[in-house]
């Protein structure tokens, strides 16, 4: 990864050579050149920026590719190392970020990340009553940080301001729009509030990973998961699926839940595992692998929130 990387940065440094280009802080036609990894912080840019045309907005993980098997291609390399923005996630699925960054050409370069932001408001995997046993059990950040909306208010705030000092001439409009999408924010949030403190069953059932745990914990919901929200486990174990059939029973759901990437193969095996055998298989989208396809279509990051809360007054639902 090392030489390759060294190979695409040399690249970039020659092409001024051949095309009479300067190296430039903005370098896409006087553009803002904004990189981000995965599509909600790509959405939450597109959402304070209002669109301006001054802003050149890229997603790198558009592919519907999971962002724990990411890798980033030569072609993505260049894309950052010479961008005025970068903002990723952090944590171990983007640890080719620090090669990505060592060499930096554009040195004036505003590098964010989100789990720095948190700092130690992060919060590490929990392996709860009934998870599948992994054979590496050391605590692990938990990266899905974007699935709590009081996180997203708080990474949108830092980008307003970083983009602020980017492009002043904007700064009046970055502002406001920045402000009107964190009222956005905060109106869902109290929205996932009112509805959990409204529901005599607080717990919910996962035939599937949970990268959910920043969302259950700013409601106060409880979990029984198959895998933790990092594993790359598929197949659970009879001990897990007779456990996780249990809750569904002992709680009386009428749902088991699966994320956007399953087949629904575990949550399936788990309902016929119960007494009543009919429980509806429901998704709650963790927006993992959204596409350029799935922006296309205006899916945004507030829309995949308001359809997951519904989702979730299901789940919540009792025989």
């Amino acid at each position: 990864m090392k030489k390759a990387l060294a190979l695409v940065l040399c690249f970039i440094m020659i092409i001024p050579l051949f095309t009479g280009c300067k190296p430039s802080k903005n370098n896409t036609a006087g553009k803002l050149s904004v990189v981000t990894t995965i599509f909600p912080i790509y959405d939450w840019v597109r959402e304070i920026t209002g669109g301006c045309s001054d802003i050149d907005l890229s997603l790198l993980i558009d592919n519907g590719v999971d962002i724990h098997s990411f890798q980033p291609s030569a072609e993505d390399i260049i894309k950052i190392s010479a961008c005025d923005m970068f903002i990723y996630v952090g944590g171990e699925s983007d640890n080719w970020v620090t090669d990505a960054l060592k060499e930096k050409v554009n040195k004036d370069m505003v590098v964010i990340n989100l789990l720095d932001i948190l700092g130690s408001s992060a919060k590490d995997e929990k392996k709860v009553e009934g998870m599948e046993a992994e054979s590496d059990d050391a605590p692990e950040t938990d990266e899905h940080v974007w699935l709590s909306l009081r996180n997203a208010e708080k990474f949108c705030s830092a980008i307003t301001e970083k983009l602020k000092t980017l492009c002043p001439k904007d700064k009046a409009e970055f502002e406001a729009d920045g402000k009107a999408y964190i009222n956005k924010l905060e109106a869902l949030d109290k929205s996932y509030k009112n509805a959990v403190d409204g529901s005599k069953n607080k717990t919910m059932v996962f035939g599937d990973r949970f990268p959910f745990l920043y969302l259950a914990e700013d409601y106060g919901l409880s979990y029984y998961a198959a895998f933790s929200g990092c594993s790359a486990e598929t197949e659970a174990s009879f001990k897990t699926i007779a456990f996780l059939a249990g809750k569904v029973d002992e709680y009386k759901l009428k749902s088991i839940l699966k994320i956007e990437t399953s087949d629904g193969s575990v949550a399936e095996t788990i309902r016929s595992a119960t007494k009543a055998k009919n429980q509806r298989i429901l998704t709650l989208d963790s927006m993992q692998s959204k596409t350029s396809d799935d922006i296309k279509n205006n899916v945004t990051y507030i829309l995949v929130m308001d359809k997951n809360l519904r989702i979730l007054k299901k789940a919540l639902e009792q025989v």
